[in-house]
């Protein structure tokens, strides 16, 4: 806007092509390149190459105190400290998943890590793995097998075995040596995620005696698995509708 507003201003005053840019707006106008480029200071992109739309996939459930793991917090996310510790990125059976970084792969079918009925692992040699969940099929690669940023590298599918009642990716991060504690994707994603939150993922539970706390998708606490649950509130918004 600022670029746009100095070269009309420079028109105006019956400046030529030819003429210097005098030194104070060149410097302004460098100034505003260098603030607008990319820094590209998160280390991952999207696990699809395709754009986002109804068409292709959506975000679909955030990562954390989401208003869904709270309400499951004990009987399915009891051991992710009652938080939901990936992304959950709707999409048709058989779309294409990229890997979201450089790396290997590190495990393959890894029914520990649940996600079914397939999942994939890659190590990124950073400190961090991705974890790619509810998977079409088996992915065709083996552990050690080298990938790179943005190749196919598995399917989605659906946790149902139904293509039909609920197909999504479900996509982690997490620390590479213990595999112990998952972190917010979206702070290590490179993505418009104001953008992506618009149609969902900013369903999260408040707690009325804290009531700011854990209510963006970029402020979510990481996940110890194991730990105790971070999310066991006295006076829950929304209310519950039983205990669980």
């Amino acid at each position: 806007m600022l670029k746009q507003a100095l070269a009309a201003g420079l028109l105006a005053a019956g400046a030529t092509a030819a003429l210097p840019v005098p030194r104070p707006i060149a410097a302004a106008l460098e100034a505003v390149q260098v603030a607008a480029a990319p820094t590209q200071s998160k280390p991952f992109g999207l696990p699809f190459a395709d754009p986002p739309g109804p068409s292709t996939w959506l975000l679909i459930q955030g990562y954390g105190n989401t208003a869904t793991a709270y309400r499951w917090r004990v009987s399915q996310y009891g051991a992710g400290q009652g938080l939901h510790f990936g992304l959950d990125l709707s999409a048709r059976c058989g779309t294409p998943v990229i890997a979201i970084g450089e790396g290997v792969v590190r495990k393959v079918d890894a029914a520990e890590h649940g996600a079914g009925p397939h999942n994939l692992m890659l190590d990124h040699g950073n400190g961090y793995v991705s974890f790619y969940g509810h998977l079409y099929e088996t992915p065709r690669l083996a552990p050690g097998d080298p990938v790179a940023r943005g190749q196919v590298v598995a399917h989605s599918g659906d946790p149902d075995l139904t293509c039909t009642s609920r197909p999504h990716l479900h996509l982690e991060i997490r620390e590479s040596q213990g595999l112990r504690v998952a972190f917010n994707p979206v702070t290590l994603i490179d993505a418009d995620w104001d953008a992506l939150s618009l149609v969902g993922g900013r369903g999260f539970q408040r707690d009325l005696d804290n009531p700011r706390q854990w209510q963006f998708l970029d402020d979510q606490p990481d996940v110890t698995f194991g730990g105790p649950l971070l999310n066991q509130y006295a006076h829950p918004w929304p209310p519950e509708w039983n205990s669980r």
